[in-house]
């Protein structure tokens, strides 16, 4: 019998559809490589990015040249552009405004490498660091206001080059994915005066059927009401409202959780396509008590198809308990699995 589970954030309802169930293999997910086509990320093709916002490298070389070892250059086709004022007004009963922000690009490594498991522990340090960089410098821009931090791995997740990067968009508003999240989190808040995030690890942490990781400062679990097979959510232990107040062993410590989890979930697949977004609060506000930033990785093993799109739920054929399970069974390489201590699972 299919359940049906309530997020306790945003009141989405998810069908979980048990007689839908496939085994992790049974999903199609042949990565599809293009190799040998001209990169332009790749080190030594600089000159064809714009120039670089800021780098990583090393002191002796110049910039929008090789030496680097982080690299964040402006979007070449940006969403929103970062000249101009907002210009907010009414057309009749519709509200409008310029399309003021940020767009950049985030490449990882001068390596063409593919995938966040292929970065090495101190690579991804220095990636979750110019994350924090980065949003530390664009909140000082009055106009903006929300930060959204997403990496697009494989074309089925959307990515148009293979080189392993992220983006970064700033708007001048705050997107309604996260109002809600916040809307939600804050009337929990209100109703029993705890963080729900704080409350759903201590949950998991005492059940441990959808813990996949469990480190000193962070907790990877599948939601409980995951709508996607696999999805899996990356928490810090302590409470925290803005990613950007992370502090160096956060990172440290992120970065293996990171690299760990998704190495499981593509030893788990075969190396799907996969999403990963960093869901933090607003520029404009102190630090929240009510909300708990966090990383989202979504598979991309499923596409919502009519009924999703015109109901709003969503369907997953693999219960959360199921693939957690898995994903804590599955065997990794020694090198893919340097995490720090954990806690044990039953």
């Amino acid at each position: 019998m299919p359940d049906l589970r309530k997020d306790p954030i945003v009141g989405r309802w998810v069908i979980v559809a048990r007689n839908r169930a496939r085994r992790p293999h049974d999903f199609d997910t042949t990565p599809q490589r293009r190799a040998g086509r001209f990169c332009p990320f790749c080190e030594g093709h600089e000159e064809t990015t714009p120039n670089e916002i800021m780098a990583y490298r090393s002191p002796s070389s110049e910039s929008n040249g090789p030496g680097w070892r982080v690299r964040v250059v402006p979007n070449k086709f940006p969403a929103l552009e970062i000249e101009g004022n907002l210009e907010k007004r009414g057309e009749g009963i519709y509200d409008m405004m310029q399309g003021v922000g940020a767009h950049e690009v985030i490449i990882e490594t001068p390596e063409h490498l593919v995938s966040t498991s292929d970065l090495s522990p101190p690579q991804l340090q220095e990636v979750l660091w110019v994350y924090r960089d980065r949003l530390v410098d664009l909140k000082k821009d009055p106009r903006l206001v929300y930060g959204m931090i997403f990496k697009n791995v494989g074309a089925e997740a959307g990515a148009s080059l293979e080189h392993t990067h992220s983006q970064l968009i700033v708007t001048p508003i705050v997107p309604i994915n996260v109002w809600e999240e916040m809307t939600g989190s804050l009337e929990f808040y209100k109703y029993r005066g705890r963080c729900i995030y704080c409350d759903m690890i201590q949950q998991e942490l005492a059940t441990e059927k959808r813990i996949v990781l469990d480190t000193p400062r962070f907790v990877a679990f599948c939601p409980f009401a995951s709508r996607f097979p696999f999805e899996t959510w990356v928490l810090p232990k302590a409470h925290s409202s803005h990613y950007e107040n992370i502090q160096k062993n956060g990172v440290e410590e992120l970065a293996s959780v990171l690299r760990e989890a998704i190495a499981r979930i593509e030893a788990a697949l075969g190396r799907p396509a996969y999403n990963y977004i960093i869901h933090t609060a607003p520029f404009d506000v102190q630090e929240l008590n009510h909300y708990h930033w966090h990383l989202e990785i979504t598979p991309s093993v499923t596409r919502p198809a009519g009924f999703e799109w015109g109901t709003g739920f969503y369907i997953n054929p693999v219960p959360p308990e199921e693939a957690a399970r898995f994903l804590r069974d599955v065997e990794l390489d020694p090198l893919e699995s340097e995490t720090v201590p954990a806690r044990g699972t039953g």
